[in-house]
């Protein structure tokens, strides 16, 4: 309220136009934005080949997630959300995904993971935060905060859909207790699906209308794309798809245009994110990462 929440500050020195689009698309469904990057697979699987030898077991969704990371430290807009038609920045810089717990037979088990990361970490810091947090929730009985909170909601009927709306109203004024946003993997900075896990390729994943994710990325699974020579004729490459949703009200399209070179830069040489950025941009000022998964 009054241009100040518990997970960010309202921020009013935004190009007019930007500010002006939340009241012609008032909802993030009004705002989606789509389109597919492709990576380089065979740059990030050597990689991830030569930090194997040095006793690093890095996946390609840490190297994504830690590019991304290092692009917000560039590019702070990519941080901002929109709630009750006002921009704000974000406090923090987090990032949720779904976790494929162990599983019996045919029984799946989803769990979703929220981790909070410093603008400052390298990917060696991604890939420490992560690991702990998949492992605690694969298993933790109780799983993660945002499993117990919900596993609460639904224990008795009529409660979700009651503290869900009354979540509602309260996030519109940034009211809600900072557990729920502590909780709750839609107030997020990014919102992650790795679909190659399951051997599918990128989708176009919409972005929600509670909370406060701006950005989701979809990870595919490998592609075999035609490359056309110089000379004549064509090659093969190999490239991961990733499918890009993103809520255009936060930002202009030279903002995000700037955001993804620095992305591409980040995918391109992921040898750069293992030391910390040189200098780190800010709108408002950053609260430390915690680890809201263990509370």
């Amino acid at each position: 309220m009054f241009g100040i929440r518990p997970d960010g500050r309202r921020i009013k020195n935004v190009d007019p136009i930007v500010m002006f689009t939340p009241y012609v698309m008032p909802t993030r469904n009004d705002a989606q934005n789509f389109c597919k990057q492709t990576i380089d697979y065979d740059t990030l699987a050597n990689y991830i080949k030569k930090k194997r030898g040095e006793g690093h077991v890095f996946s390609f969704m840490t190297i994504v997630i830690a590019a991304y990371l290092r692009t917000v430290s560039q590019c702070p807009e990519l941080n901002r959300f929109i709630a009750n038609k006002q921009i704000f920045a974000r406090n923090r810089i987090s990032v949720s995904f779904v976790v494929l717990k162990n599983t019996h037979g045919e029984t799946i088990e989803e769990s979703l993971v929220k981790l909070e990361l410093n603008a400052t970490d390298t990917i060696y810091d991604v890939d420490d935060k992560m690991r702990r947090a998949i492992e605690h929730s694969r298993e933790s009985s109780m799983g993660t905060l945002t499993d117990r909170f919900a596993r609460i909601l639904l224990s008795i009927p009529g409660l979700a859909t009651l503290i869900v709306a009354i979540a509602r109203l309260l996030d519109r004024y940034g009211l809600l207790p900072g557990l729920i946003y502590d909780a709750s993997p839609f107030h997020t900075t990014l919102f992650i699906t790795n679909m190659a896990s399951i051997n599918m390729t990128y989708i176009y994943h919409h972005l929600y209308n509670f909370g406060t994710t701006s950005v989701f990325l979809a990870l595919g699974k490998r592609e075999r794309a035609i490359v056309p020579l110089s000379g004549g004729g064509v090659t093969y490459k190999n490239q991961l798809p990733l499918g890009v949703v993103t809520d255009e009200r936060i930002a202009g399209g030279a903002s995000y245009a700037k955001a993804f070179r620095v992305l591409s830069d980040c995918l391109n040489d992921p040898s750069a994110l293992e030391n910390p950025p040189q200098s780190v941009k800010y709108e408002v000022e950053m609260r430390p990462a915690r680890d809201v998964n263990k509370r």
